[in-house]
């Protein structure tokens, strides 16, 4: 992938994501761990206009983020799994056994007498 000034970059959507994640890291700070100190705060924006810059510069290297929409769309039109089938025996067929390998249980390593 090269560098695309044309494609587009969806800020919206970024920006969205990046609300809900510092909501939560500072609901956890503030709530879960008892920090109070409005310094470890100012590392949520930071973080924020971090990840909106590597998000548009991915974007316009190309990369999209499939939506939860694609995604359940994409394991609908797929077959389900059948549990406890076995794939498609391929071309080649199964080597005759030898002296080295058994079809059945283990064989005493003493010969027998006659």
């Amino acid at each position: 992938m090269a560098w695309n000034s044309a494609n587009p970059v969806a800020w919206r959507r970024l920006f969205i994501e990046w609300l809900v994640i510092g909501a939560v890291v500072a609901f956890v700070s503030f709530f879960i761990t008892g920090n109070r100190r409005p310094e470890s705060f100012i590392a949520i924006p930071l973080g924020g206009v971090v990840y909106l810059a590597m998000g548009g510069v991915l974007a316009k290297f190309g990369y999209q983020r499939k939506t939860l929409k694609q995604i359940r769309a994409a394991a609908a039109a797929t077959p389900p799994r059948q549990v406890g089938r076995t794939a498609a025996p391929s071309g080649r067929p199964r080597p005759a056994p030898t002296s080295r390998t058994s079809s059945g249980p283990a064989k005493s390593t003493q010969k027998r007498k006659r």
